[in-house]
């Protein structure tokens, strides 16, 4: 466990860096922010699509929103059974939590072959980088961990995804007002400190560039004002929000805004 939140709070230090901190210098936050501890995401390719993320108006916008968890009616007509009972298990937060890490990284890695076999290059120099760093995480854990790959994805990268996809779950939601997308988990210190305080999330997509332990005070001085904005999206901690939807479903595969 200890592993997966190691390699999960790197993750929120890479958003971090995304955003402009811990430095003012772009360069020099993506060379803090790039030794990918995770392994499967190269960071360029990270910064894009969040950058992408962040056009607020196309949140969850299968078509728009690269971090979308959503499906056009369209897709959805295409799928068999087995894709819609897919879906709606990644619904659920303990469906997200076993399944999400494996569905997350082979739906990029398979885009990213597509990408490139249809000729688009565009990512190359990402990816370049993005296995040179690779390539040194690996030798550390040989070397001085003494540690395998293999029980490394095991005991770090895969439950790191995992609790990630834990921040992720309750940030978004479709709906016709771009402001009701955006969700808010009331999370304690802890928690908190994991995600650098991303799970304010609506205070981080008013105002991106607002470091990480500014968000709480920010909140607590508009709480009611981002509430009634937000059209009361807000949940009350992680626990109260697997006792709730730990087999239930948040809400539909289908997004139809």
């Amino acid at each position: 466990m200890a592993g997966g939140v190691l390699v999960a709070w790197h993750g929120s230090f890479q958003h971090e860096t995304i955003h402009g901190h811990p430095t003012r210098s772009r360069a020099w936050n993506a060379l803090l922010g790039s030794l990918p501890l995770g392994l499967w995401l190269p960071y360029g390719i990270y910064r894009e699509q969040h950058e992408a993320h962040h056009r607020n108006v196309h949140l969850t916008d299968p078509l728009e929103d690269p971090e979308s968890f959503y499906v056009t009616p369209g897709q959805w007509a295409k799928m068999g059974a087995l894709g819609r009972a897919f879906f709606h298990v990644q619904s659920t937060l303990l469906g997200r939590l076993v399944l999400g890490p494996a569905m997350v990284t082979s739906r990029f890695l398979l885009a990213e072959l597509r990408r490139l076999w249809a000729g688009d290059t565009q990512h190359v120099r990402a990816w370049v980088q993005h296995a040179t760093g690779v390539a040194l995480v690996v030798v550390w854990l040989s070397l001085v961990c003494h540690l395998s790959l293999a029980r490394y994805v095991l005991l770090f990268v895969y439950p790191g995804l995992a609790l990630t996809l834990l921040r992720s779950f309750f940030e978004h939601r479709p709906a016709e007002k771009a402001a009701h997308r955006i969700g808010i988990v009331e999370a304690g210190p802890l928690m908190g400190l994991l995600y650098l305080n991303n799970n304010l999330h609506v205070v981080h997509h008013e105002a991106p560039d607002v470091a990480w332990y500014e968000l709480p005070a920010r909140y607590r001085a508009r709480r009611a004002e981002i509430l009634a904005e937000n059209g009361g999206f807000k949940f009350r901690g992680y626990l109260a929000l697997l006792a709730r939807f730990a087999v239930r479903a948040k809400d539909g595969p289908v997004h139809r805004w």
